[in-house]
C-alpha cells in the first residue's frame, strides 16, 4: 500500500505496489487474490512512523513480546555451534515428540509423533494439507467473518472457498445446521473452523465441534482445525478435534500463544494417510523448516510461567475493551473468548469500515484492521482491534479514539 493515505482507495486497490508485466505476459489467474488488508495497513502505518508520526499498533495480530529469552538463547546456542543446516522435511524429531507430549499435557491425548509434521510457520501447514489432501477444483467451506489468508490460499491452489455466513445470533460460530446447509448447495470436499476465531474471538462449544466432525467424516469431507490460538482462551479452555477423531488435520504454530511470530514455525498433526504425502511435499516445497527456529520452539515449550504472564497482559487488555468501547458508543463486540481480538460494530458511526480505519490512522495515529478484510459482504461495518500490545498502548488508543468519535 505505498500510496497516500490522503487518496481515497479500494481495499481491492490496495496493494504492495504496482504489478510489472512484459509485453504479452501477466501474472497468472491463481494470484488474482485479494491483499491481505492487515498487512498493507502495518505497511502504511509504518510508513507514517517513518515520517515522524506517533502510531499506536492495533492492525496486526502479533504478541507484543518476544520470543521468551529460554528460546532465543536455543537458538543462538544452535547457531554457535552451527546447527543450522537442514533437517528432516517433518522436522526435528525431538521437537516431534516434544509436540507429541504436548498433546498429553494440555488434552491428555495419545498422539503419535510420527503424526506430527513441523512446518514452515501454520502458512505452509495450510499449503501442504490443501495440497496434500485435496486435487484442483474442490471446495472448502469457510466460515465467515474468518482468516483472510484461506481464501488467498485456496484460490491460489485453485481450490473453490465456499462462505459460510455466521451471525451475532450465533456468537459468530459455525452451527452443524449451517454446514448441512453448506452440503446441500454442492460438493463439498472440505471444512475448516478455527476456534478461537480470528476475528472474533469465538471459541466453538466441544458438543458443536465434535458434531461438525461427525458430520464431515459422514460426508466423506475433509475436517481442518485451526488452533494456532490454544491456549489463549481466558474462561475455559479450548477443545481440540483430537479429542473427536483421528482423521481430521489439526493446523498449529508457535507464532501466537508462544511469542514466535517472525520465527515462521508451525506444525500439523495429521491423519496416518496423510503423513507421507506431506512429507513427499514438503520435501519438494521447503526442503525443511527454519533449523534455529525449530531448536527455540523446543526451548519455547517450557517456557510456561512466561508465557502465562504474557496472557495475564491480553486479559486485562481485554477487561479495558470491554468496559470502554461501551462507553465509546461502541457497545456491540463479538465475544471475546480467547485469542487477543476485539470485533467491533461500527455502524453507528460507518458503514464502510475501509474509509473508517483509514480516518483513524490518518487523523488519530490508531491503526486497525478494517473488517472487509475478514467478510467482504458485511465486513464494512465492523474492525478488528488487536489487544496483544501493551495495557498502555490499549489505554491510549481507547483515549485517542474516544475523542476522535466525540469530536
Amino acid at each position: 500500500m505505498q500510496r497516500d493515505f490522503d487518496e481515497k482507495v479500494t481495499p481491492a486497490q490496495m496493494s504492495t505496489g504496482a504489478a510489472r508485466v512484459s509485453p504479452g505476459r501477466g501474472p497468472s489467474r491463481r494470484s488474482d487474490v485479494a491483499p491481505f488488508i492487515a498487512m498493507d495497513v502495518l505497511a502504511e502505518a509504518a510508513r507514517l512512523e517513518a515520517q515522524g508520526r506517533d502510531i499506536v499498533h492495533l492492525e496486526v495480530g502479533q504478541p507484543g513480546f518476544p520470543a521468551p529469552l529460554a528460546a532465543r538463547e536455543a537458538a543462538i546456542e544452535a547457531a554457535r555451534q552451527g546447527r543450522v543446516g537442514y533437517t528432516e522435511a517433518l522436522g526435528l524429531p525431538r521437537l516431534r515428540a516434544r509436540i507429541a507430549r504436548h498433546y498429553a499435557d494440555w488434552y491428555g491425548l495419545d498422539v503419535p509423533a510420527e503424526r506430527i509434521a513441523v512446518t514452515t510457520g501454520s502458512s505452509a501447514g495450510f499449503v501442504l494439507t490443501f495440497l496434500a489432501a485435496l486435487d484442483g477444483g474442490a471446495r472448502v467451506a469457510l466460515p465467515q467473518p474468518g482468516y483472510p489468508a484461506y481464501r488467498g490460499i485456496l484460490h491460489g491452489l485453485g481450490i473453490e472457498p465456499v462462505a459460510m455466513v455466521t451471525s451475532e445470533e450465533q456468537r459468530w460460530t459455525p452451527t452443524p445446521e449451517d454446514l448441512q446447509a453448506a452440503f446441500r448447495t454442492g460438493r463439498l470436499d472440505g471444512f475448516l473452523v478455527a476456534s478461537p476465531n480470528n476475528p472474533t474471538g469465538t471459541v466453538v462449544e466441544p458438543g458443536t465441534l465434535r458434531d461438525l466432525v461427525a458430520m464431515c467424516r459422514d460426508e466423506n469431507a475433509l475436517f481442518v482445525s485451526d488452533e494456532i490460538y490454544h491456549g489463549l482462551t481466558f474462561d475455559r479452555p479450548a477443545q481440540t478435534a483430537l479429542s473427536f477423531s483421528d482423521e481430521v488435520v489439526v493446523v498449529n504454530s508457535f507464532s501466537k500463544y508462544f511469542c514466535m511470530t517472525g520465527w515462521r514455525i508451525g506444525w500439523l498433526v495429521l491423519p496416518e494417510w496423510l503423513v507421507r504425502p506431506v512429507e513427499r511435499l514438503a520435501q519438494s516445497l521447503f526442503i525443511s523448516p527454519p533449523a534455529l527456529s525449530q531448536h527455540a520452539a523446543l526451548a519455547v515449550m517450557d517456557c510456561g510461567s512466561e508465557l502465562e504472564a504474557n496472557k495475564a497482559v491480553y486479559g486485562r487488555n481485554r477487561e479495558i475493551l470491554t468496559k470502554r468501547l461501551p462507553q465509546m458508543g461502541l457497545p456491540r463486540f463479538a465475544p471475546m473468548d480467547g485469542a487477543f481480538y476485539a470485533y467491533v460494530d461500527i455502524s453507528a458511526h460507518s458503514h464502510d469500515s475501509f474509509d473508517f480505519t483509514q480516518r483513524m490512522l490518518r487523523e488519530i495515529g490508531v491503526a486497525a484492521t478494517p473488517g472487509l478484510d475478514f467478510d467482504p459482504d458485511l465486513g464494512g461495518r465492523f474492525m478488528r482491534l488487536s489487544i496483544a500490545g501493551s495495557s498502555a498502548d490499549v489505554e491510549e488508543a481507547m483515549d485517542r479514539v474516544s475523542r476522535w468519535l466525540e469530536r
